[in-house]
Parts: C-alpha cells; sequence; structure tokens
C-alpha cells in the first residue's frame, strides 16, 4: 500500500478532528484537555495554511488516516527561521509507514521555504514511536522539561527534540530582516 500525501483541505477537517480527538481524550501527546471541534480544527488549519506553513495529510486508500504541519515555533522574530512540528496519525494505521511518509513531506516542505531548524516537542519520554520517529529523520534530543504539564491527574515531562533543516545554521539565510 502506498501513502498519497497531499494538501490539507477543508473538506479533511472531519478526518483531523477525529485523529485529534484520541488523542486528547485517550492519550497525553496533545496537552489540551477538550476535544476542539470542526469549527476550532477548521480555524487552526486556516490560521496556518494562512501564515505560509505546511500542512498535509496522508491518505492510504482514499481515507485520510494522518496529518502533519508546520508552526512558529515562537513569535519573536530572531525565531523566524525555526518552525516546530506536528504529526498525528490514525491509531489503526500506526507502523504502515504513514508517520514516515508525513514527516519526510514535512521537512521538504520546509526546507523548502527555507526553514533552517525545526523543534520536536513531543509529550512524555513514554511517547517512543515518537521519539523514534523523529530520531530516523535526524533529530537529536536537546533536553526533558520535567513535570511542565499536567494531565489525566499526573505530571507530565516533554521531551525537546531538534533537527536542521537545508543549511542549517552553517550559513545566514538569503533574505534575514533585521
Amino acid at each position: 500500500m502506498t501513502v498519497l500525501l497531499r494538501e490539507a483541505q477543508a473538506s479533511d477537517i472531519p478526518a483531523i478532528t477525529a485523529i485529534y480527538a484520541v488523542e486528547v481524550t485517550d492519550y497525553v501527546n496533545t496537552y489540551e484537555y477538550e476535544v476542539p471541534d470542526e469549527a476550532e480544527m477548521r480555524r487552526r488549519m486556516d490560521d496556518i495554511k494562512g501564515r505560509g506553513f505546511p500542512y498535509i495529510v496522508a491518505e492510504l486508500d482514499g481515507k485520510v488516516v494522518g496529518y502533519a504541519y508546520a508552526n512558529t515555533y515562537r513569535t519573536r522574530i530572531a525565531y523566524q527561521w525555526t518552525v516546530e512540528n506536528s504529526v498525528y496519525v490514525d491509531y489503526g494505521c500506526q507502523g504502515r509507514g504513514v508517520g514516515s511518509a508525513l514527516m519526510q513531506g514535512l521537512i521538504d516542505a520546509c526546507v523548502a521555504r527555507g526553514y533552517r531548524q525545526m523543534v520536536a516537542v513531543i509529550g512524555e519520554p513514554s511517547n517512543t514511536a515518537s521519539i523514534k520517529l523523529h530520531e530516523r529523520f535526524g533529530f537529536h534530543l536537546v533536553g526533558v522539561f520535567k513535570g511542565l504539564g499536567r494531565k489525566h491527574g499526573r505530571w507530565l515531562d516533554t521531551v525537546q527534540m531538534q533537527r536542521a533543516l537545508g543549511q542549517g545554521a552553517d550559513q545566514p539565510p538569503a533574505e534575514e530582516v533585521k
């Protein structure tokens, strides 16, 4: 089976919302307590895409089974070359190459846009699937924040990982806002 990647569209919102809902209710990979409704997920997608960041979906047999996007790491101008990634895969489709396809597609899209660093903020060191996915794509552990969040009645550690994109920090960008 081949994973098809494409730009996310408004018609993908129900599938995206369903995939994300499981993360919110059953796991701690996202620190949200309440599942956002489709209108909120659409607002988020429109905001991300409207600011020029990539937002992609993965399909298997015509069904959306995962999505990924890059977004602002921090809002201060000096961070303009750094993005934070998010990759979500339907639990029934994990281990089938969907996460890898999404990660590669997202990295390629960010390199094409001139970004130089990608940061992953991973909820919990026990999320080994996400950590291993990031390691396969050249991310390295930067650190772990202890007890940074709280969900499902327990304190959560947050893993921080990073990788260079394109020329990374070896060369200045061609166009730099000062």
